[in-house]
This record gives C-alpha cells, sequence and structure tokens, in this order.
C-alpha cells in the first residue's frame, strides 16, 4: 500500500509487527525504552491511549517531516481494574483467575504523529472466558509464559483457543492493533 508518509512503527511486540506488515505498509522500527506509569486518577479508559502517547512522546525528536509514527498499549481492564503485563508466575495466575468465567475490556490505544501534526483513538473489544481450572491456568503459564502480555495472555495462544467463549469487537484489538481502524487511519493522516 502506498501512503504519503514513510511509516515508522514505535513497538517491539512482535504482534504489532506482524499485523502491520499484513496491512500491506512498508515500515521500520524504531523505540525507546518508556515509562509506563499514568495518572492514578485518569480513567481506565483513556490508560492505553495516554501511554502510547508517552511512547510517541519519547520519539517524536527523532523524526523527520516525511515520517509518520504509529505507536499504541493495549490495557486489560476487568471491574474497572488495569491488568498489566505480569512480572512473574504468581501475577499472571492471579491475572487469569480474575478473568476466568468474567468478561472484560481489552482497550488499545494508538497514537499517529510527524513532526507537524498528531491523531490519537481508543478501540475496545469486550472478550468473555469461560470458567477456567487451575490445571489450564498453570498449563498455559508454564507453556506459553505470558509475560509480555498485558492481563497475562495472549488471544492468539492457547489460552484464546479453548478459553475465549465471546468477543465484541476486534479480535486484531485484542492480539494488540485494531487494524481496521489503523488502516483508514494511514491513508488519512
Amino acid at each position: 500500500m502506498k501512503t504519503n508518509y514513510k511509516i515508522v512503527l514505535g513497538s517491539k511486540s512482535p504482534r504489532r509487527k506482524e499485523l502491520l506488515k499484513d496491512l500491506g505498509f512498508d515500515f521500520t522500527i524504531k523505540t525507546k525504552e518508556t515509562d509506563e506509569s499514568f495518572p492514578s486518577d485518569l480513567s481506565t479508559n483513556k490508560v492505553a491511549e495516554y501511554i502510547a502517547q508517552k511512547k510517541g512522546n519519547a520519539l517524536i525528536d527523532e523524526l523527520k517531516e516525511n515520517e509518520l509514527l504509529i505507536c499504541s498499549d493495549t490495557v486489560v481492564v476487568i471491574h474497572n481494574e488495569i491488568l498489566g503485563k505480569p512480572q512473574n508466575f504468581n501475577e499472571a495466575f492471579s491475572m487469569l483467575s480474575k478473568l476466568s468465567g468474567n468478561k472484560h475490556q481489552v482497550i488499545t490505544g494508538v497514537v499517529f504523529m510527524n513532526p507537524k501534526k498528531q491523531h490519537s483513538f481508543s478501540v475496545t473489544t469486550e472478550v468473555s472466558f469461560k470458567e477456567l481450572s487451575k490445571d489450564e491456568i498453570d498449563f498455559y503459564i508454564n507453556e506459553y509464559k505470558p509475560f509480555d502480555k498485558a492481563g497475562a495472555y495472549g488471544i492468539q495462544e492457547w489460552i484464546g483457543f479453548i478459553g475465549v467463549t465471546e468477543l465484541k469487537g476486534s479480535y486484531f484489538n485484542v492480539v494488540g492493533l485494531p487494524t481496521a481502524e489503523v488502516y483508514r487511519e494511514i491513508l488519512k493522516f
């Protein structure tokens, strides 16, 4: 696909890289370690967009005028609590136990920026999980090590195959990038 800009993906995520590639765009990758903290009084539906903006702001000074930077962040929200990336087995087990038998929201915030303008948005998908057994949770964590994933799971992995009972919204948003919206916004930017 042709665009007016050279696209720069501000992410190390192999899933986001694959999704953007599958949209048909050529791009380079540029990242910088960014503090992913957020104000405690920030609405849960704004956190992902806020962090995506921080990631973009860390790279904006390195951009040329003909480049378009795309940064994003995904959070999992259950009962108004944000589940980040687990640091260890126990945190992953706790998160998956909370998701078990419940509905939750996966919110991906995306920011498009270049030196002259920027645009950001969020996309929400509702996901329902069946009741997961202790053995299923143990197996998933031990085999898939979901420590780099918000909410301690990847929908495209085993846990998604056996655990997800309903999805309202974009599947690809849960993987890490709302592809339909990203495609539309790249062409519009």
